[in-house]
């Protein structure tokens, strides 16, 4: 085996996901401070469309320890997807000037974060699957 090559395990994938869910759960409540901040007309409108969202994310998350290797590509196709919208809701809610750099950069670096372990799930599960 060479140094530089990584080999990635059955361990390495259930650890990634056991921290995929503890990441997104402190993200979702990091977001649900924040909407607690925004202005009453956009608390209801886009807060309550991006926690559906987040809520969503979470779900397909946890439905990942369950599925088989094909399946697990599908969701984590469609978090992936999700984290997408949550960066536009976050750069238009910074635009509006709903919330302020501090939050927005905190917020992206969440997403950016899980965004990383997800893209290091789809390569292993799209290798997998190609078996």
């Amino acid at each position: 085996m060479k140094n530089d090559e990584l080999i990635v395990t059955e361990k390495d994938t259930k650890e990634k996901k056991l921290i995929l869910i503890q990441k997104i759960e402190r993200y979702i409540e990091y977001m649900l401070d924040l909407f607690l901040k925004l202005p009453r007309t956009e608390k209801f409108n886009i807060g309550n469309e991006y926690k559906k969202i987040m809520y969503e994310m979470l779900e397909y998350t946890l439905f990942l320890s369950k599925l088989n290797n094909k399946e697990c590509l599908y969701y984590i196709n469609k978090i992936d997807a999700l984290l997408n919208v949550q960066r536009i809701l976050l750069r238009i809610m910074y635009k509006k000037q709903y919330i302020d750099k501090h939050k927005f950069d905190v917020s992206i670096e969440m997403i950016a974060e899980i965004g990383r372990i997800i893209g290091g799930l789809l390569k292993y599960y799209g290798k997998m699957v190609k078996k």
